[in-house]
C-alpha cells in the first residue's frame, strides 16, 4: 500500500490538475458555480426540519444543525462511493495512454467530492454559531480552536475510507457495470439506516440499535458531528474502532489493486 501511495504522491501535480478540471467543466457557465453543492443539502435541510423536527419532538434551531451536518457527511460517502465506482471507466483514456497508478483515480473523484462536503461542512459550522451563538462547549472549555482539533482526526480517517471504498468499487465496477445502480439504490437504504434524520437513542427499546451500530458510517458520523454540535470529544473507543474499519477498508482497497491492477486493463 506504501508504494501505490508513493506513486500518487509522486503524481500529486497531475491528480492536482485532473481535480480542478472536473470543477471547471462542472461548473461551467453556471451562475451559482460551486455553490450548487451547497443546495441539494441545503433544501432537504429545510425539508426535514419542517416535516420531521414536530415529528421527532426535536428543536428546529437544534435540529437543523444536526441534519445539516449529516446530510453533509452522508452526501461525501454516497458520491465517494457511487461517482468512485465509475472512476476507471471514465479514465479509459488516461489509463491506456499512461501507466500512472490505479489509485489516482478514485482519488480523484474524492478529493472532488471533499470540497464540496468542506463546503457544506463550513455552512453547518456557521449556522451551529448563527443558532447557538458559539461553536463547542463554553462550559466544559472547549471553543472554537478545541473543536477543528477534534475532528481533524475523524476528517482525515473519512478521507481515507473514501478513498479506499471508492478504489475497490472503481475495480469491481469494470467487471460487473450494474455495481453503480446498485450502490444507488443501496445509499439509499443505507440513508435511514444511519442517523442522520434522527439521532441514534432514538431506537433505543426497539431492537433496532444493532442494526446502526453495525453501520460503519454512523462512525463518521459520531466523530465528526459531536464535537461540532456539543463540543464533546470521541470516544477512545470511538476513535479505535474508526481507525480499524478504515485500516480493513485500506487493505481490501489494497488487496484489490494488487489482484486487479494487471488485468483489468483487458475489460476496460
Amino acid at each position: 500500500m506504501l508504494s501505490h501511495v508513493t506513486a500518487v504522491w509522486k503524481f500529486r501535480h497531475f491528480l492536482l490538475a485532473l481535480v480542478r478540471l472536473d470543477l471547471r467543466l462542472r461548473y461551467r457557465r453556471s451562475v451559482l458555480g460551486i455553490g450548487w453543492s451547497l443546495l441539494n443539502p441545503i433544501a432537504m435541510t429545510i425539508v426535514f426540519t419542517v416535516v420531521f423536527s414536530g415529528i421527532l419532538g426535536a428543536d428546529a434551531k437544534k435540529y437543523a444543525p444536526f441534519l445539516l451536518v449529516g446530510m453533509a457527511i452522508w452526501a461525501f460517502l454516497r458520491e465517494s462511493a457511487v461517482a468512485g465506482s465509475r472512476a476507471l471507466i471514465a479514465n479509459e483514456s488516461y489509463i491506456r495512454q499512461s501507466p500512472l497508478p490505479y489509485a489516482l483515480y478514485p482519488l480523484r473523484t474524492v478529493l472532488g467530492q471533499a470540497i464540496h462536503f468542506a463546503i457544506a461542512l463550513a455552512v453547518g459550522v456557521a449556522l451551529v454559531v448563527f443558532l447557538n451563538g458559539h461553536l463547542g462547549n463554553p462550559e466544559h472549555g472547549t471553543g472554537p480552536l478545541e473543536v477543528i482539533g477534534l475532528i481533524a482526526p475523524g476528517l482525515v480517517l473519512i478521507l481515507i475510507a473514501a478513498w479506499a471504498v471508492a478504489t475497490v468499487f472503481a475495480f469491481v465496477n469494470v467487471y460487473f457495470q450494474d455495481t453503480q445502480h446498485l450502490l444507488e439504490v443501496g445509499s439509499q437504504i443505507l440513508f435511514f439506516l444511519t442517523p442522520i434524520i434522527y439521532e441514534r437513542s432514538k431506537l433505543d427499546g426497539k431492537d433496532l440499535g444493532w442494526v446502526v451500530d453495525a453501520n460503519p458510517a454512523n462512525l463518521f458520523m459520531d466523530l465528526i458531528r459531536a464535537p461540532i454540535l456539543h463540543g464533546e470529544p470521541p470516544t477512545l473507543q470511538l476513535y479505535l474502532t474508526a481507525a480499524g474499519v478504515t485500516a480493513g477498508l485500506v487493505g481490501l482497497a489494497a488487496g484489490t489493486t494488487a489482484w486487479l491492477q494487471k488485468k483489468v486493463i483487458f475489460h476496460l
